[in-house]
Order: C-alpha cells, then structure tokens, then sequence
C-alpha cells in the first residue's frame, strides 16, 4: 500500500478525519438543542393552558412574558383541524404581503416535527413549529468547514506542487548549466590535440574517429547548456530531424531490434530547437531498448493534423506497471540498476516548458509493450 501512499494522500485523510470528528459533534449538539427547543414549546403549551385555566390577572401577565420572551422558535398555532389561530416568530414582513405564507410554513413545521396537542376551552389546539436561526446554522456549519476544508487543501496542494516543481527547475537548470560549463574546458584542450594528431598524421582513421565522439560530446554539451536556459525555436522540417535521429540509433542498437519511422509525408515544418528534441527523441529510443533485451520492434508514427503534430514512439518491451505510470517522470525515479532517473524528466521539460506541448504515457501493458506520445501544437 506504501506506494499509493504520499503526502497529499495522508494531508487528505487528516482532513476527512476532521470533517468527520466535527459531523459528529455538531450533530450531537444539533440534537440536543433540538430537544431544548421541544422542551420550550411544551413550556409554551403550558402557559397556554395557565392562561386558559386562570382568573388571577398576576398570572396571566406573567404567562404573557413567558410568551413574548420566545423570540427563536418560529411557530404557528392551530385548532384540531389546522385552522391557522396565530403565529410567532414569522417574517412579518412576509406575513403582511402574501397570504399563503403562514400556510407553507406550516406545511413546513408539519415534515419538520410532530405537532404539541393539548386541550383548550374551545377544544383541542396544536402547536406546529420549525428551527431556530441558530439551530440552523449549527446544522449547516460541518458543510461550510467542509468546503473551507477542501478549498484549503487545494491551496495548498498547489502552492507545495509549484513549489516543488519551480525548485526541481531550478537544480535541473542549474546542473544543466555547471555541466556544460565543466564539459567546456576540456572538450577545447582535446580539440587542440586533435587538431595537433591530425596535423601530424593526416587520414589517421583512428583520429578521425576520435573528431566523431569530440564531435558527439560537443553536442551533449550544447544540449545542457540548452536545458539550462529557453533555447530559440527555429522552423525545421522534423521528418528530416527524425530520419536522422533513428539511422543513428539503428546503427549502435541491437541487430534484433528494428527502428522504423512511418510517415505520410516528407517534410513537416515544426517551430523547434533541434539539438533538445533530437535529446527527447533519442531518450525515448533508448528507454525502448533498454525494456527489450535485445530484440523487437520500436515502431515511430508521425501524424500531422492541422492544429498539432503527433509522435508515438512504439516498442514491444517488458511495458510499465500501472502504479509507476505518474512517477516515470519524477526526477530521479528510476528502475534501472545503473541510472538517474533524469532522462524523462528532462525529455518532458524539453517537451512541455520549451517547445509548449506535451509527452506522456498513451499506452502500457506488462509484457507487451509500451506506447509514449509527444504533442507539438502549430
């Protein structure tokens, strides 16, 4: 379970938690205010009935306090056939304009609570009420702590997310950069004493040889130095790009595995930095190889639509189990022995912040192959 397991999931978790603690709680104070407020309207009833009962004008004054000091409870009181006799603690203002008023809110009272029956001189009335202005926000205030609740996990969610990913930018440009600048003062000494072996033997095949990996090295060199700051996009025909990216691989790859890039069409225009997309390509290529042990197929397809270029890159691998699927991407996940998980996390830099598409995982399944898609939009 460890592996579903991170801090936005335990952040949600505690949240529930509390939301649920608080449910709880304020439905145990919902219930008890509300048998509170029951007991007031019994106590209403039985100054009703001293009302009734009794000469003594003490009395009645006092049951009359007793009524006006209901200021919360909204009721209404009816005879035995719930003919309206009068009400309290109703919108006045509601009562005076609109006739049916009182009777929608007794309706109301009528699904909220049983009536208080009792007997009166002229027969037996009841007494329908509703629910205090407070015992309604008590009812509603988990939903709102709810919302406030979620809002803020959001919030914070993001702001942790942006900042993670704004300081993993930050290390990956600044490595990228000190890499190249390392890279740089011994690629011109050995280009020096090339240029002195090929003086001294010129047509050395061995040198010349030599010139193709100083060559190749002064490329990987540019590409850091690229990563490290927004490069500048330069129309370039990606077919031509591709072709040469997948005759480059084939030649250093297993003699089991096939390259094979399809296409409708020989040239297809794309605003680029040519350098890093042929990195991206050749990351993807090579992830291939590395799932298919020597042998298969990697199969490149590239579409071209009106609004958007797509890329599949193919392979007939040992595929991505589904719960590494979001974490490929993480800087420095890896499941190799040997390696620093750096490469597809550059690739989706490259892909996304540098040329404004995107790169994900279209397709996987265990044991029979893995399909990546990059979107480059016109």
């Amino acid at each position: 379970m460890r592996q579903y397991l991170n801090w936005k999931t335990y952040l949600i978790i505690i949240a529930v938690f509390i939301v649920g603690a608080s449910l709880s709680y304020t439905n145990t104070l919902a219930t008890k205010l509300a048998n509170e407020e029951r007991k007031n309207i019994k106590q209403f009833v039985d100054v009703i009935k001293i009302q009734a009962i009794s000469n003594d004008p003490v009395v009645f004054q006092y049951a009359n306090l007793v009524l006006q000091q209901n200021r919360t409870i909204p009721l209404i009181l009816t005879d035995e056939k719930d003919n309206i006799i009068s009400q309290n603690n109703l919108d006045s203002i509601k009562v005076a304009k609109d006739t049916s008023y009182v009777r929608r809110r007794l309706d109301e009272f009528r699904q909220l609570h049983p009536p208080v029956e009792f007997s009166y001189i002229s027969g037996k009335q009841r007494v329908y009420y509703g629910e205090s202005y407070l015992l309604r926000q008590l009812r509603y205030y988990p939903y709102v702590q709810l919302t406030i609740i979620v809002i803020f996990l959001l919030i914070v969610i993001f702001a942790i997310t942006s900042a993670q990913r704004s300081l993993q930018n930050q290390v990956w440009a600044g490595l990228s950069k000190e890499t190249a600048h390392q890279l740089g003062t011994p690629l011109s000494s050995m280009e020096g004493w090339l240029q002195i072996l090929h003086d001294e033997d010129e047509g050395n095949e061995a040198v010349e040889e030599m010139r193709k990996d100083l060559d190749r090295l002064k490329l990987i060199a540019d590409r850091f130095s690229k990563v490290g700051s927004a490069p500048q996009l330069i129309e370039e025909n990606l077919v031509e790009r591709m072709n040469n990216m997948v005759a480059y691989i084939q030649k250093r790859a297993p003699s089991k595995v096939k390259i094979a890039l399809h296409t409708d069409t020989q040239e297809i225009l794309v605003n680029m930095s040519g350098p890093l997309f042929d990195w991206v390509l050749e990351n993807l290529i090579r992830n291939a190889l590395d799932a298919m042990d020597g042998k298969g197929n990697i199969d490149i397809r590239l579409m071209d639509q009106k609004q958007q270029v797509i890329i599949d890159v193919s392979d007939t691998g040992k595929g991505i189990p589904k719960y590494q699927v979001k974490k490929i991407f993480t800087p420095g996940f890896t499941t190799k022995k040997r390696g620093w998980g750096l490469g597809l996390s550059l690739a989706k830099r490259i892909v996304e912040q540098f040329h404004h598409g995107s790169l994900f995982v279209k397709q996987t399944e265990v044991g029979r192959g893995t399909t990546f898609r990059i979107i480059l939009r016109r």
